[in-house]
């Protein structure tokens, strides 16, 4: 009984983390997406669509806390293939920018992504104990220290967009964020992926054996 009680407390603070950091980058996706558009920031976009992603990432976790190992395997699957998506979706943006060339606003790009670093500091921190665990929360560490780092990337396309008064700064930050989305997506998928293969061969063993 106290073991059950035990892992009752577990997955009640697992929810209440994940609700925390749910709530935190939903607001800073709303405030950069925002920002991004209306500074004609290409890395603040696409930073937001990260924010977003990483809210749909916790949702999704929280949805997989309690589940059963292929069901949270599956849910892993979902989280990859959506941060995939929108990683295909910010280089398009950047490919469409590269025609105008116009110049983002770097005052806004600077004030937005340390206030969107101060939020994944605090997700970071929060998260950090599961960096090892479970596969969904061990993928929602994983958006939170790429996050961190997307947010300096910015912060320095801010200085050089300010410094040069041209927009491939921005852009080259964009696609750097892009790219990164993308490598964490293809390796949650994978990890996620063999989850379910090993889950796959034990349960085809435990048929074999029933039937014998």
């Amino acid at each position: 009984m106290s073991g059950c009680c035990a892992h009752d407390a577990v997955e009640r603070r697992e929810r209440q983390l994940l609700w925390v950091v749910l709530t935190l980058n939903a607001s800073m996706f709303v405030i950069e997406f925002m920002a991004g558009w209306i500074a004609h920031s290409t890395s603040l976009l696409a930073d937001s669509l990260d924010m977003f992603a990483d809210a749909v990432v916790y949702g999704i976790s929280l949805y997989a806390v309690g589940r059963a190992v292929a069901l949270k395997a599956r849910a892993a699957v979902t989280n990859g293939v959506l941060q995939l998506t929108l990683s295909l979706v910010v280089l398009a943006d950047v490919s469409r920018r590269l025609l105008t060339d116009a110049a983002p606003e770097p005052m806004v790009m600077s004030v937005v992504s340390l206030m969107a670093l101060t939020v994944n500091m605090i997700c970071f921190g929060m998260l950090y104990r599961f960096r090892s665990g479970d596969i969904n929360l061990k993928a929602s560490w994983i958006c939170s220290r790429n996050d961190m780092m997307a947010n300096v990337g910015v912060l320095i396309a801010a200085i050089m967009v300010s410094q040069t008064g041209r927009a491939w700064p921005d852009l080259v930050v964009g696609t750097l964020i892009a790219m990164l989305v993308m490598t964490s997506a293809i390796r949650i998928i994978s990890e996620a992926r063999a989850i379910q293969r090993i889950g796959d061969n034990v349960g085809a063993a435990i048929c074999k054996e029933t039937r014998v």
